[in-house]
Formats: structure tokens, sequence, C-alpha cells
């Protein structure tokens, strides 16, 4: 065995817990706060009445008025979490409160320079990020009841109503659903550097049933998601400021530069889920894909991303297969690789009802009760991708690594 596999197996046999990986919740940040410390009170009455600010115009002229605070008073890792999703949320609504078409391109002071700093002690950068949106912005109403969607709220929202809540409290029960994959995906590493054939067999069966899982609970956007209002509603306050035709010089944080600074929006590419399942089956992208893919990594907490790249430095599972000379072996990754194909088809599905079809809808829409359809973002991903040519080509790519029954 070589050094890197023994680095490897003392690492992963610790916990998960020095990746901020919980053992119940994976990605999630368990139990996240729902207060800052009172001296934030300013940052949290704004992000307490967003949604209306945002509706009634006010947001911007609110935001101008709050004082500058000093970040010294957040002193827990949950305390910078829960200000950087408070601070996200009210930089969107200010960029974004009069539509693409009046984009604000300067961030005041009083929000950029605490922004950027709590960004920099968190290591994610200043802009909503899928951390804030999902993995920090959820609350469990009953601890005694069981974690369905009825029993979660979230802790911000802009504007998007009932179906911005479904689509952020899915999106939880999403990474949820990717627990027990991500426990399968450490114990089949083990397994395969103890060479323990049913351990690894075992542990493909896991990982397989948690990405299935994943699938169905992914098919609940399409009972509390409404697609004309994620496309003409939600999406703008998703959107970022690089490859973005709306702001294309990018934003200046005042007090932090004087030249406008470019970061993508948000993405589901953002979520660690996916990376790590590529990594472990050894999918391998084209190269557009993998660098926007790679890009992403830089919007994780950088927990995660080492987490990935753990992963990356563990014994290839596709060798291991192919060496075995296992047919048994050979089937459980192939039905691995099916799941993710499946998962990766079915997203698809799910992005062509919510974007390309909402997006036909909106251009031909008559009633004036939603706003009009955005224009610069017309077919590309909220990340700035190309979305569905960029999810067909990973999809192709997942397809590409059946390994032929003849191995």
């Amino acid at each position: 065995m070589d050094l890197r596999n023994q680095n490897l197996k003392t690492t992963l046999s610790l916990s998960l817990e020095r990746f901020h990986i919980s053992e119940d919740y994976g990605f999630l940040l368990p139990n996240p706060l729902k207060e800052l410390p009172d001296h934030y009170w300013p940052w949290m009455e704004i992000a307490n009445k967003l949604t209306h600010l945002i509706e009634n115009h006010q947001l911007r002229a609110q935001v101008d008025k709050m004082p500058l605070l000093d970040c010294q008073f957040l002193k827990s890792y949950r305390e910078q979490r829960l200000a950087h999703l408070v601070l996200s949320f009210i930089t969107m609504g200010y960029v974004w409160q009069e539509g693409e078409t009046q984009p604000k391109e300067v961030l005041p002071r009083n929000l950029a320079l605490p922004f950027v700093k709590v960004s920099r002690n968190l290591g994610i950068p200043p802009i909503l990020v899928h951390s804030d949106l999902v993995l920090t912005n959820w609350t469990i109403r009953n601890p005694e009841k069981p974690l369905d969607i009825r029993n979660l709220d979230t802790i911000v929202l802009f504007p998007g109503g009932e179906s911005l809540r479904g689509f952020i409290l899915v999106t939880v029960l999403v990474e949820k659903a990717a627990v027990p994959g991500i426990k399968a995906l450490v114990q089949a590493v083990n397994a395969m550097l103890q060479h323990s054939l049913d351990a690894l067999l075992q542990a493909l069966q896991g990982l397989r049933l948690s990405i299935q899982d994943i699938t169905r609970t992914l098919g609940q956007m399409h009972d509390y998601v409404d697609p004309d209002i994620f496309y003409a509603v939600i999406r703008i306050f998703l959107s970022g400021w690089k490859d973005n035709p709306a702001m294309p010089m990018g934003l200046i944080y005042r007090g932090v530069s004087t030249e406008p600074m470019k970061y993508s929006g948000g993405s589901a590419a953002q979520s660690t889920v996916l990376h790590v399942f590529d990594e472990f089956l050894g999918i391998r992208h084209n190269k557009e894909s993998a660098d926007f893919l790679l890009r992403m990594r830089d919007y994780m907490p950088p927990s995660h991303k080492a987490f990935i790249e753990e992963i990356q430095s563990a014994p290839s599972l596709r060798d291991h297969v192919l060496s075995s000379g296992s047919g048994q072996l050979l089937t459980a990754y192939n039905q691995c690789v099916g799941a993710l194909i499946d998962l990766r088809s079915y997203h698809i599905a799910v992005v062509t009802k919510y974007l390309v079809t909402a997006a036909a809808k909106a251009k031909s829409r008559r009633s004036h009760h939603l706003p009009g359809p955005p224009q610069a973002l017309e077919e590309r991903g909220t990340g700035g991708t190309a979305v569905l040519s960029f999810l067909k080509s990973v999809r192709n790519k997942t397809l590409e690594a059946i390994l032929p029954q003849s191995c």
C-alpha cells in the first residue's frame, strides 16, 4: 500500500466532523442560529422585513441608513454563517430591487465592508451562495416530529412567497437525502483499503439507494414551487455579477475595492454532494463543464471543498472494480452510476420545466400580475452557464462511465 493510501486511511477513519459534515445532516449546518447578537439588530431588522422592503422599493433607502457595524462581536462559526446568510440576502435585494434593468452597481460601505470581512473569515465569496440559501437557511418547527417539509421553515426570504420557501426547503431535503450516500462513500473507501468485498458491496448499495432517494426528493419541487413564480420573481435574486449581461462590469464593493468584482450567482453546482459522488465514481467531465464545476468549489465552505479533495485522493474505485475481476462488484458500481444518470436526467426535466417552458410562457403572458420575463439570463442558469447544454453534458459523461460487463 502506498503512502497516499495510508494517509487517507487515517483521515477517513476519523469522523466527518473535521470537514464540518454532520453524521445526521451531512453538508447542512445542524440547527442553524436564527438570531445574531444584539449588536447586529440593524441587520436582523432588515432581514426580517426583506420581502416587504423589496416589494415596496424601500430596501435601498433602508440599507443606506444602516450603521457600519464591526464584525468583532461575531464570535462563533455559527454566528458567522448566519451573518453571511443575512448580509448575502440583503445584498441580493439591494442589487436587484428594481429588476435586471436597473441593478445597483455599487454596494455601500456599511454593507460591503462587513460582508467582505465575514466572507473572508469563512473562506467563501461575498455573494449569496448555496451554503447561505440552503445549508444555513433552515429550521425545524417541532423537533419531536419527522423531518419533512411541513415541519421545516426558512430563516430569511426575499420575494417569491411559498414557492421560494418550497424551493429552499425541497433542496434542504435533497441535501438530507444525500447523508446516507456520503457515509456510504466513506465506508466504501475504507472497505477498499481493507480489501473487504462484502463491506464494499454493502457500501455501494447504500450509495445507490441514497442517490435514488435524492431523485425522489427532488420530485417534490413540482408540489411546492410554481414555475412561473420561480422564473419571473425568484430567479433574479439568485443571479450574480459574473457572466451576466445585466451587470457586465461586476459590482463595486465600496471601501473594499475601487474596481468592480465579479462573482457567479447561486447554482446547484455549488452543492458538494454531486462533486463528491463524481470524484468517487471516477466520472470525468469535458473541459468546459469541468472548469465550471471546479470554479464552483470556490463557492463552498472550504472544509467541504477539502472533503472533495480528500475523496479525489482516495484509491480509484473504477480501478479497484476493474482489477477485482468481480462481476458482482462491477454490477454494483454500474448500478450507482445508473442511479446518478437517472438523477441527472430527472434534473434536466425539472430545469426544462422551470426555465425553458416557463420562459416560453413568460414571453407569451398577457397578464400583469407577474413581472415581465428576465432577458439577460434567459437561456442561462443563475450561475451563468448555458444551463441545459451543461446539464446534458454532465449527464452524457456520466453515461460514458458505465463499465461493460465483459470487463
